[in-house]
């Protein structure tokens, strides 16, 4: 008999609605995780060693991934250990759930059915999701709920349904940038939203509310505000008694029987030695790509190109989030003294959207997929910022003196202000997961080969929103407003690989997120999701999670 009911591999997003869910339930849970297990005393606001180092995520001297781009119209494939682009997202207890933002939008209805509401598009690989958002919207609300979300319902165009009227905790505490954006917006008929944002403005379920600190985005939470898997899910699933979490646990291979079904994996502890754990049911949530990189390395007699890839679908159609970014500059002379001291206030959150455009309906475009603008200050990071600043508007490099004054100048005088445009990445077949068939990690294992092609499409809507941005902006009083859209993709906004789907032959997941073809295998992590939406995916992966977790409880047998 297995030793425990449920083994979960990975602890972010994905992992922690099960892990919480179940072991609630009495039911036995193991949680291997790559990574060591950091608590809230751990982290710290270090900019050298959280952002210029690779303090969360592995050495890519040790585990490189290589970086398939196409330059001058040949794909060319690059390691980061080389380049340094890394698409590792925190190899921690509680994943990359620990250093986000905590934006959360939920996906909308028109998410669920990209290809019936817009057709199909020439070299995209749209479908329609095998489930609606009427599935997942109890579970928004849980993750509301559990998780925690601050924020404050307003009406505007394109707001989803909801079964409650406004979130459960109030909005965190605005920046003074927030009523200036406000103003513009009215001015201007746009609808301002307060962002809901997985940050506690009050205190809950033994976490702190916020301490406004002004690191938050890529570092860890000192209070366990932010609504961390760790802190939020697999605290709670631990004081039940029912989950066990082993830190340094690298899961790279899943034994498959006769009948195709996992009946043990294999992983390395924090000494190098090989393990094995067997349980009645198995979850992945690595996050999308080592995600693909387990299925794929997992061969078998029933499954001799890895789990779940028969018709050769693991990897594909995997997806980012469209868009870019832009900005500007509030300079001191713009403003009145008292307003542009409190402008220069840290620590407090601007925390604006706008989702007017989420369906764009325009005489030259056409009805067409929008997105989210996301509204923010820029990052404190002192060391990023100076670093910026170092030549002249000639690009000539400044030192001594000269640059001395530019810093005071810029760290005193000036408030960087940014947006964030969220856009559907649209599935196609340049942008997959694969092995690499040359480099290998410390272990000896094929890395991952990530292909990061993008569609022509994705620029379409992203330059309309980025030119509403500046609208905004503009109105704002900002100067030196400019935008950036580009085909690049962000490495911490990454989903699909795994899509899930009716048809084996195009999906690797039914709509209960099982693997096709194996009766115990289950993935949890972005993985699943076959087309992005316009917003960041952490909220909609929750969700699905707290979704599974029910279906799993009604499929397992009693608790061991």
């Amino acid at each position: 008999m297995s030793n425990y009911d449920v083994c979960i591999i990975g602890s972010g997003a994905g992992a922690g609605p099960v892990a919480f869910t179940l072991s609630s339930k009495g039911y036995k849970v193991i949680v291997l995780e790559k990574g060591p297990w950091l608590k809230a005393e751990d982290f710290a606001k270090d900019e050298i060693g959280v952002c210029r180092r690779n303090f969360y995520t592995p050495s890519l001297v040790d585990e490189p991934q290589v970086i398939e781009e196409r330059e001058n119209g040949v794909w060319e494939a690059k390691s980061n250990a080389l380049t340094g682009w890394d698409f590792w997202n925190g190899n921690i207890v509680g994943g990359s759930s620990n250093l986000m933002s905590g934006y959360f939008h939920r996906s909308k209805p028109v998410d669920f059915r990209l290809l019936s509401e817009f057709g199909s598009i020439e070299g995209a690989n749209i479908v329609d999701w095998p489930i609606t958002y009427n599935d997942l919207e109890s579970y928004y609300t849980k993750v509301e709920l559990v998780v925690g979300i601050s924020g404050k319902v307003a009406n505007h165009p394109y707001l989803e349904p909801r079964s409650t009227s406004d979130f459960p905790f109030p909005s965190l505490a605005d920046h003074p940038i927030a009523e200036i954006f406000d103003k513009a917006c009215l001015d201007l008929g746009f609808n301002s939203i307060k962002t809901p944002r997985a940050i506690l403005s009050r205190p809950h379920n033994n976490r702190n509310s916020c301490s406004y600190s002004g690191y938050c985005g890529s570092y860890g939470c000192m209070t366990n505000a932010k609504g961390s898997s760790r802190a939020a899910l697999l605290n709670l699933a631990i004081d039940t008694g029912n989950c066990e979490i082993r830190a340094k646990s690298h899961v790279f291979f899943l034994n498959t029987n006769a009948q195709g079904n996992v009946n043990y994996i294999k992983y390395y502890d924090a000494q190098g030695k090989e393990n094995k754990v067997d349980a009645q049911i198995y979850v992945i949530a690595c996050q999308a790509v080592e995600t693909c990189r387990l299925l794929l390395l997992s061969t078998g007699k029933k499954h001799e190109n890895g789990v779940g890839n028969k018709y050769g679908q693991v990897g594909k159609n995997f997806i980012f989030s469209a868009g870019g970014t832009g900005g500007c500059e509030f300079r001191r002379t713009d403003f009145k003294e008292s307003v542009f001291n409190g402008l220069m206030s840290r620590g407090l959150f601007v925390s604006r959207s706008v989702q007017d455009w989420y369906v764009i309906n325009d005489n030259d475009l056409g009805r067409i997929k929008g997105g989210t603008i996301d509204f923010l200050l820029a990052h404190p990071n002192p060391i990023r910022r100076a670093t910026n600043l170092k030549y002249d508007d000639q690009d000539n490099l400044l030192w001594g003196e000269k640059l001395k004054k530019k810093l005071k100048h810029h760290f005193n005088n000036i408030v960087p202000f940014r947006f964030e445009v969220f856009c559907d990445w649209h599935p196609n077949n340049d942008c997959f997961v694969s092995l690499d068939p040359n480099i290998k990690d410390k272990w000896g294992l094929p890395v991952a080969r990530i292909r990061v092609g993008y569609h022509t499409n994705d620029l379409v809507p992203s330059n309309y929103l980025a030119d509403k941005a500046e609208t905004i902006l503009k109105k704002m009083g900002g100067r030196n407003i400019y935008s950036s859209i580009s085909g690049s993709p962000p490495s911490n906004l990454m989903a699909g690989g795994c899509r899930f789907g009716e048809n084996p032959q195009n999906s690797v997941l039914n709509s209960e997120c099982r693997v096709h073809n194996v009766e115990n295998l289950y993935i949890a992590d972005g993985s699943f999701i076959p087309t992005g939406g316009s917003v960041p995916y952490t909220w909609t992966i929750y969700a699905n999670s707290f979704r599974m977790a029910d279906i799993l409880s009604s499929k397992l047998k009693k608790p061991l």
